[in-house]
């Protein structure tokens, strides 16, 4: 591949992505974060990654989505480092496994369970899915100035939003069912299906993580049912999405000073 041959898949060529990126899921979430940053436009698209790009405090953001689940995030991350980005920042949503979380409520993750494969390619099972304590911290104090109600903890990272759902419906049903347990009465907060990857990848790398969610569901203490009560406000994204743009002015001024 050439100096200046686009990524194979976020479609990017080294250079044209800033230090600093903002990585929802949702390739119809860069819009919406973008919108927050001087300048916005968008760059490019090209299966799950959309990429838009803005402006703050002076220095190039980029917004780029990672698409659902482990591989596509380390691909994300893998060609956003090559094409420029060392500060990454996950925006997104989550469910509660705990019942201090609540439906609307602000998680910052801590450090995730491993119940994936990808983040296995990287480093070993031994070694912890953690953020970065800068920036863990940042959006901490932005989501909480904010007056978000702001919890940070261990989430549950896992391959296959099913087996969550509707575990007794596996053949694995036993197993599933023992190991979710095992992490909620162990404290976990939330669980989602990107953050012990991209904490993994980041460290592999060796560059700066972390990740801001806001809870879809409430936790009514089953295995993993979503509670049937819960309503999601669509604009709920905007919590984390505010508290991440707030966080990353710190970082930034942070970095100049």
């Amino acid at each position: 591949m050439s100096e200046n041959a686009k990524m194979l898949h976020v479609n990017l060529a080294p250079g044209e992505a800033g230090r600093y990126a903002i990585v929802p899921g949702d390739p119809d979430r860069c819009e919406l974060i973008a919108a927050h940053l001087d300048n916005p436009r968008m760059v490019t698209r090209k299966r799950e990654f959309t990429t838009w790009e803005g402006t703050l405090e002076g220095e190039r953001v980029t917004v780029t989505s990672t698409g659902i689940g482990g591989p596509s995030t380390a691909i994300c991350v893998e060609e956003l480092h090559k094409c420029g980005a060392d500060t990454f920042i996950r925006v997104g949503t989550c469910a509660s496994t705990c019942a201090d979380v609540q439906c609307g409520d602000i998680v910052v993750v801590s450090g995730s369970v491993r119940m994936d494969g990808t983040s296995r390619h990287y480093l070993p099972l031994e070694f912890p899915a953690v953020p970065s304590y800068q920036l863990l911290k940042a959006l901490e104090e932005s989501a909480v100035s904010l007056g978000f109600h702001t919890t940070v903890g261990v989430s549950i990272t896992k391959d296959s939003f099913y087996t969550q759902t509707e575990p007794e419906t596996k053949p694995v049903a036993d197993e599933l069912i023992r190991r979710w347990q095992s992490y909620v009465r162990g404290g976990a907060v939330c669980t989602s299906m990107e953050e012990s990857i991209l904490f993994s990848v980041g460290a592999s790398l060796g560059v700066r993580t972390a990740s801001i969610l806001v809870s879809a569901t409430n936790f009514d203490g089953s295995v993993s049912k979503r509670n049937s009560a819960d309503v999601y406000p669509t604009d709920s994204i905007q919590k984390p999405i505010l508290s991440a743009i707030e966080a990353l002015r710190r970082i930034i001024r942070q970095d100049k000073g």
